[in-house]
């Protein structure tokens, strides 16, 4: 299934449908409940956090500031170290450049380490379009790929799945795909992962090609580095004799000092671990050791539009560390399939409509997908103000227009008119007060606010009028001491 969402109705719609299913939302309460309670404790255990998260913001924000510049000497340092690097503006030319250099193998698979700007340009469905079939090789994004289904979190893919789901969806799919699920399979986790590892070990032995992404890139010495937990990463960077890495332009770091910090907020963000299980770093190509051919893909894809946006541009800073999911009221009960993006929860609600632009239902819908209750700020590892940039995007939304912002405009701007005559405004208070008795308890049209909300009583006259009754010159009717005396 796409990765790309192409067709989601908008966030409101979807999300509706969501909260629908119990299960699903039993599945994420507990999840991320879990995830955010271990990364509070985590978190908790470094006196500096305060410093760090400080420090990865402006690392972020200075190489962001300075990326041209990184980007030519990353570009030097990765063809120095003896690999090819490639430039794609857009997703199409990603998955051309990709399919392009798997065929140049002459292989028709490629086994995948978890990668979501893959999943963003949609790469594992532009190869099968060119007969190249693509193994994804983490155990979620492997439940995701089995069960047809679609990522619905940055970290945990599958959160939105059960043991049980997760038991039928092997039983019934992995013969499909390779090694058959064993006919005793339980739900289990020890059985469910080591069906999964007996699945994926012959695709690691016969890969000839591995696709990986990173989660930074080291402009001073071309390295690139993937953070992750199952070790199947590592087995894809290594074992496979051509690897091609596609990475955001943003994903880039000046030096390997920058990348120590990262090394300690990432994890404990993330997975709440101190460091992470496996880290794997790669510079360039060495003889007898590790892959033969590298190729380094860049991918634009809307970043640089998202650059020129002085407070969008923050949203770049994001490592991908979920956090913001975890503690997010909204997605906790709409889930990440509801946002209609590789990117779920507040950081995609900020993120897809840079990348995508905001002309879609679904992309236009996504700022207001928050509460902009401020959590997500709170535990972001570099500090990117959700808040604010989700009320930017909204801004900029309701001044291309619409048919609710046209209204919407209309209604501000009677509005003003009526606050700008104190004879009418007048007027109209009374005539309310008057006919109060005659008012509706729901607001026609608005439903979406009024079923969950009581309309205020309105009071018999209005603050203007009791105030010209009960008040002459600061003076109280009942008594005679000033406002203010004591």
């Amino acid at each position: 299934m796409s990765g790309t969402f192409v067709g989601m109705p908008a966030f409101p719609t979807a999300a509706k449908e969501a909260l629908a299913d119990e299960t699903l939302r039993g599945n994420l309460r507990y999840a991320t409940h879990t995830i955010r309670d271990k990364r509070a404790k985590a978190v908790a255990e470094l006196d500096d956090w305060a410093e760090l998260r400080e420090a990865g913001k402006q690392i972020k924000d200075h190489t962001l500031r300075n990326l041209d510049r990184y980007l030519v000497q990353l570009e030097e340092s990765v063809t120095a170290a003896g690999g090819q690097v490639h430039w794609a503006a857009d997703a199409d030319e990603a998955n051309r450049i990709v399919a392009d250099l798997v065929k140049a193998t002459g292989e028709t698979e490629v086994v995948k380490v978890k990668s979501m700007a893959t999943q963003e340009i949609g790469l594992n469905e532009a190869l099968a379009a060119e007969g190249i079939a693509a193994y994804e090789t983490d155990l979620a994004e492997l439940i995701v790929q089995l069960g047809d289904d679609r990522p619905s979190h940055i970290l945990v893919p599958a959160i939105h799945r059960n043991r049980a789901e997760i038991r039928e969806i092997f039983a019934r799919r992995m013969a499909q795909w390779g090694r058959p699920a064993p006919d005793d399979l339980s739900d289990a986790p020890a059985e469910l992962a080591e069906a999964a590892r007996l699945h994926l070990r012959e695709k690691f032995l016969r890969a000839k090609v591995g696709v990986s992404g990173a989660n930074f890139m080291v402009a001073e010495t071309g390295t690139l580095a993937v953070f992750e937990s199952e070790g199947n990463g590592r087995m894809c960077l290594t074992l496979p004799e051509t690897l091609i890495s596609v990475v955001g332009i943003e994903k880039v770091v000046p030096t390997w000092r920058d990348l120590e910090v990262f090394l300690q907020t990432l994890p404990r963000s993330s997975t709440a671990e101190r460091m992470n299980p496996y880290t794997t770093m790669w510079t360039g190509t060495t003889e007898g050791d590790g892959p033969e051919t590298f190729h380094l893909v860049l991918l634009d894809n809307g970043r640089t539009d998202t650059l020129a946006d002085e407070v969008g541009r923050q949203a770049l800073r994001c490592i991908r560390c979920s956090a913001c999911l975890n503690v997010c009221p909204v997605y906790e009960r709409a889930g990440g399939h509801a946002y209609g993006s590789v990117y779920p929860g507040p950081i995609g609600a900020i993120l897809s409509p840079q990348l995508r632009g905001t002309r879609s239902e679904i992309d236009a819908s996504l700022p207001y997908a928050s509460s902009l209750c401020g959590a997500c700020y709170e535990v972001c590892p570099v500090a990117i103000d959700i808040p604010e940039v989700l009320v930017h995007l909204r801004d900029e939304i309701a001044h291309q227009g619409g048919k609710g912002h046209r209204l919407e405009r209309a209604a501000i701007k009677a509005a003003t008119w009526v606050f700008e005559h104190p004879g009418v405004l007048a007027a109209g208070e009374r005539a309310a007060s008057a006919t109060r008795r005659l008012h509706p308890s729901r607001v026609p049209g608005a439903g979406a606010w009024t079923d969950s909300r009581d309309l205020p009583e309105l009071p018999p006259e209005s603050f203007r009028d009791w105030w010209r009754k009960n008040r002459t010159n600061g003076a109280t009717r009942t008594g005679g001491r000033k406002d203010g005396g004591s």
